[in-house]
């Protein structure tokens, strides 16, 4: 999943690469991962995206862009419900990441 965290997911086409049904590799891997194999996914294009946000002074747009997601809103929808912060504010925050924003 790592080398394709860009393209777009699909269930159906993880399974039939490993050529099982996609409710068994739904089960299994929430099973032994804890999430969904959506949820992994997002982790993994958030990952990307939070070093390109401590790294480079691109845009939040191109940070999305780059790390697969497919518009600005998509990606500071995902992000947030997945860092707890929108990447701007983990942009302003780069050494303690969503920390800070959750502070009085």
């Amino acid at each position: 999943m790592e080398a394709h965290s860009e393209e777009k997911f699909s269930l159906e086409k993880m399974a039939k690469a490993l050529y099982v049904n996609g409710s068994y590799l739904l089960r299994t891997f929430k099973r032994y991962t804890g999430m969904t194999p959506l949820n992994y996914h997002h982790q993994l294009r958030c990952a990307k995206a939070k070093a390109l946000l401590a790294q480079t002074d691109l845009s939040v747009s191109q940070v999305g862009e780059a790390a697969g997601f497919v518009s600005s809103s998509h990606f500071s929808h995902i992000f947030r419900k997945t860092e707890g912060c929108t990447p701007s504010e983990y942009r302003r925050n780069r050494e303690s990441g969503c920390a800070d924003e959750a502070a009085p």
